[in-house]
Parts: C-alpha cells; structure tokens; sequence
C-alpha cells in the first residue's frame, strides 16, 4: 500500500493531501531512508513522523488494510 493511503487510513494522518506534503517536506522515514508519497509500506516497516522540531511520532506498521474503519484502524499499527 502507498505509504500517504496508509496514513490516511491508519488515521495517523486525517488527509491523504495532507500526508503528500508532509512526504514532499521530507518529514516521514521508512525504516531510517526517507520515504516519498509513493513508497510501498510493508508489514514490519517503522515509520517515524516528525511532527514538529522536538516532536516525532515512531511507529511498527501491524497490518495492511484496504477497508479500514474508525473502529479498527488502530489495529493497524503500534507505537514505539
């Protein structure tokens, strides 16, 4: 799956549009190798977030699921 589709449907991002530019600002590491908006996220990847200067968001991809819903997509990851 796209790495901005996972955001979004993960809910760690509220907007696809969103998480391409966070992407594009080179903001997101997959695995410690920065990542664009078309990298293919896999179970096991770590993504680490940087949200602003002093705060980053790390987090164990679990699951990979195309009908995500509010009620599961927590499921889909774990934060480190």
């Amino acid at each position: 799956m796209r790495l901005d589709k996972f955001l979004k449907l993960s809910r760690l991002i509220k907007r696809r549009t969103v998480a391409n530019k966070i992407c594009s600002n080179e903001k997101i590491l997959i695995n410690e190798k920065l990542a664009k908006a078309s990298t293919k996220v896999k179970v096991n990847d770590v993504l680490e977030i940087k949200i602003n200067e002093n705060k980053k968001l790390k987090v164990k991809v679990l699951k990979i699921n195309e009908l995500a819903n509010k009620q599961n997509c927590q499921e889909m990851y774990e934060i480190i």
